[in-house]
């Protein structure tokens, strides 16, 4: 039990497709005699939480998007101690698993035969169509403030000249409720989302919706406004049919999830570094908990339940990783 008498503090994502990793972690690292808090106790936006870990309030949490999280880690404290200097991520939990972008009813692309969200900024019959209250602006549901899609989809805006587009940032889940009541009954709307999530159990590309091009390589950012979001040498994903455009330029890089941890636990914890470097996911098992958690199953005690049921599923591949951890300790 290499975690005997030691204290751990998780934190955790504020949108609650992340809670599942988080307690998966808790779980694991209490197997190894860790004592881990609540992951609710510390539940924060990306734009705090690295400041926090630096600062020592938490000493891990699992919901890094790379390279999106990329400006919060070079961030610095008070005394100008750089983020990226006491932190770090670690492992490769779910790599290139973290695609993002907008979607937009199927009924609609086919009836107006919209392509790209660049197209809907140049022709005013799109922009009134997607503008309900009536400003000029077409809205795009995107983040609320503090997380890394809503400095990306202000920045794309801000790149491109799109005079006629605007992001709509409210309470995520309150957004995709009011985009899905919206699909459902045939109003237009743009929402943005990601994978893995059970929110495309409802809003379902290829279905109801379809990912929406931004247009061409030429409107992704290419790191002019932030260096940190130079997407140039990003590849298309393949989605066909799915997509609004094929090339489909979601404007997002596949992001790594992934952990991040302060550089003192890490060394002073060998095996629960082995651990974050061991354990790997599937976007399959993650979406499945978030399907669990959306239909109902919402208190931290299901929460912790979800993750101990995948772990008894996966048992062996469980004990693989806490013996290499073990054995680091």
């Amino acid at each position: 039990m290499p975690g005997a008498g030691v204290s751990v503090v998780v934190g955790r994502a504020d949108w609650t497709t992340g809670y599942f990793q988080a307690a998966l972690f808790k779980v694991l690292l209490e197997e190894l005699g860790y004592t881990v808090s609540a992951p609710g106790a510390q539940e924060h936006p990306p734009k705090d939480i690295y400041a926090l870990m630096a600062q020592g309030q938490i000493d891990f949490w699992a919901n890094t998007w790379n390279p999106i999280h990329t400006t919060f880690l070079e961030g610095s404290l008070g005394d100008g101690t750089t983020i990226s200097s006491v932190v770090s991520p670690v492992g490769s939990l779910l790599p290139a698993s973290g695609l993002e972008g907008i979607v937009v009813n199927s009924s609609v692309v086919a009836e107006r035969q919209i392509t790209s969200l660049a197209q809907i900024n140049d022709d005013p019959e799109l922009v009134a169509l997607f503008d309900p209250d009536g400003n000029g602006k077409a809205n795009v549901y995107g983040c609320p403030e503090g997380w890394g899609c809503a400095d990306v989809i202000s920045e794309t805006i801000q790149f491109n000249g799109w005079t006629n587009i605007e992001q709509i940032q409210n309470d995520y889940n309150e957004m995709v409720s009011d985009s899905i009541a919206r699909v459902e009954s045939g109003t237009p709307t743009m929402q943005y989302t990601w994978s893995p999530s059970g929110y495309l159990t409802s809003l379902r590309p290829g279905d109801n919706v379809q990912w929406l091009s931004l247009g061409g390589r030429e409107n992704i950012l290419d790191g002019s406004i932030t260096p940190d979001r130079d997407f140039n040498d990003a590849q298309p994903p393949a989605l066909g049919v799915a997509c609004t455009a094929d090339p489909c330029w979601l404007g997002w890089v596949a992001a790594d999830i992934g952990v991040t941890a302060r550089n003192d636990f890490l060394d002073a914890n060998p095996s629960a570094r082995v651990l974050f470097e061991q354990v790997q996911l599937k976007v399959l098992d993650v979406a499945l908990a978030n399907v669990k958690y959306d239909t109902g199953e919402t208190s931290e005690e299901d929460i912790v339940g979800h993750a101990q049921e995948w772990i008894s599923e996966n048992r062996d591949q469980v004990e693989t990783w806490l013996a290499a951890a073990r054995a680091a300790g």
